[in-house]
């Protein structure tokens, strides 16, 4: 058994039926050329035949279970693989509409905590030829930057290799897979010790930057919104791509950053779809920000959790999109200047801050009568920069499904793809009506975005 870091222990710890806390990607293939009516069953039995998988979809939460939850991790040796990678069909007549209620009734089941903590389903029966791959995995095995550093180191820029390993496996040999040194008892107590030493100064930092210079958007200043409300466990998924020319050309008009855009881009389709449901509030907007805390050098197939979170003014309450703009721009960057003056687990510190109001959010009556710390998640996952390929079929879409929280109704997440951005909106079914008119905003407000920097 291997112990549990307790970032990891904690997503277990607050998993209900009405918050799975699993990460979940749909991904859309084009069959390479020439494949026949065979092709799908003979993927699924070829991958079934093979060894090749990463030690951490082995894993599955140690029994006993304390009242801390879950402190180690097993390893299941008997692993049945045609449990976790299903084969599924879609009903007639085989739309993007029925594949997205699909993926999006898959993302609200919880794992089996008595198996490793994932599946994947391969689909059938679209109408135009292509086919799917759903994957959920929890996020105490991995977070989305993880989850999609996996998909990425089976894929291939090169049509012709056939070569590539399954989607939970590894193109390193069997016993290459890096795992890091135990640290002993002293050298941990003295990390421990310089940290602790740290955090005094990073508060006084970070003091000085909210009531000083107000430059920094805290928690508890996001407004009560439709979207902040306690929420059930089925879950909506709707899904799009843009050029990311379209948005690189924004940027490059406005000096900001792509992130920006995109942050732009959301706040403009919320505004829109709150004024469409009569729930536009008068404050901004505040949108929580995952920012990727591994370094550049970190190996490719990561595991684990390693995020920091950054609050941002969205600016919702301004009608101009160029001003909306400006305002996110500013607020992204105070929040970055920061975060680069910090040391890591000041930065840890900072952003558990942040998102420490969602500990307390399961208390029965705490989400209704208290203003949310911010509104939504949006998250800009970096993917890959060139067209790429699994054995031949050229990947088309990957569209990020996340985790929803009491309070939280909607997660906008996006991932970049070769010369698009794949946008992932994960609603809950409840709270959230006709969530597919927010890829329509989407559109929208950059086309405004568009005009406003000419």
């Amino acid at each position: 058994m291997a112990m549990m870091p307790v970032t990891d222990s904690m997503f277990l710890l607050v998993e209900t039926r009405e918050h799975p806390m699993h990460v979940g990607g749909l991904q859309l293939f084009k069959k390479p050329d020439g494949a026949g009516d065979e092709y799908l069953r003979d993927v699924r039995k070829n991958l079934l035949e093979s060894d090749n998988m990463r030690s951490v979809f082995r894993r599955r939460p140690a029994r006993p279970v304390n009242t801390m939850g879950h402190v180690a991790w097993a390893n299941d040796a008997d692993l049945e693989l045609d449990y976790h990678f299903r084969h599924s069909a879609l009903p007639q007549p085989g739309r993007i509409r029925e594949l997205l209620e699909l993926t999006g009734r898959w993302h609200s089941t919880l794992l089996d905590r008595h198996r490793p903590l994932w599946e994947t389903h391969l689909i059938e029966g679209l109408d135009d030829g292509r086919f799917a791959v759903y994957t959920k995995v929890h996020h105490a095995l991995m977070d989305g930057v993880s989850a999609l550093r996996q998909l990425q180191g089976s894929l291939s820029d090169d049509p012709a290799d056939l070569d590539c390993p399954p989607w939970w496996g590894s193109r390193r040999k069997p016993g290459e897979e890096r795992e890091k040194r135990p640290r002993s008892l002293l050298g941990t107590a003295r990390k421990s010790a310089r940290q602790l030493a740290s955090l005094a100064p990073a508060a006084m930092k970070v003091a000085r930057e909210a009531f000083g210079e107000h430059t920094l958007t805290l928690p508890g200043q996001a407004p009560k919104t439709m979207l902040n409300v306690p929420i059930g466990g089925a879950r909506r998924f709707a899904a799009q791509k843009w050029p990311l020319d379209r948005v690189r050309q924004v940027a490059t008009a406005a000096g900001v950053s792509r992130n920006d855009v995109v942050l732009a881009m959301c706040a403009g389709a919320l505004r829109d779809y709150l004024i469409e449901q009569r729930a536009l509030p008068d404050a901004p907007l505040i949108a929580m920000v995952p920012v990727s805390l591994r370094r550049q050098n970190d190996p490719g197939e990561a595991a684990g959790n390693n995020i920091g979170a950054l609050l941002c003014n969205l600016a919702t309450d301004l009608p101009d999109a160029g001003k909306r703009l400006v305002t996110i721009h500013q607020s992204m960057r105070n929040g970055k200047r920061l975060f680069s003056e910090l040391t890591p687990v000041q930065t840890l510190l900072l952003s558990a801050v942040n998102v420490a109001q969602l500990g307390v959010s399961p208390i029965p009556g705490v989400v209704k009568n208290t203003r949310p710390p911010f509104n939504l998640v949006i998250s800009n996952v970096p993917g890959p920069r060139k067209q790429m390929y699994w054995n031949g079929a050229q990947l088309d879409g990957i569209y990020p499904a996340s985790v929803l929280l009491d309070g939280q109704a909607v997660n906008i997440t996006l991932t970049s793809n070769g010369d698009h951005l794949d946008f992932g909106i994960t609603g809950c079914r409840r709270s959230v009506p006709h969530l597919q008119r927010i890829l329509t905003h989407l559109d929208t407000a950059l086309v405004e975005l568009e005009a406003a920097v000419r």
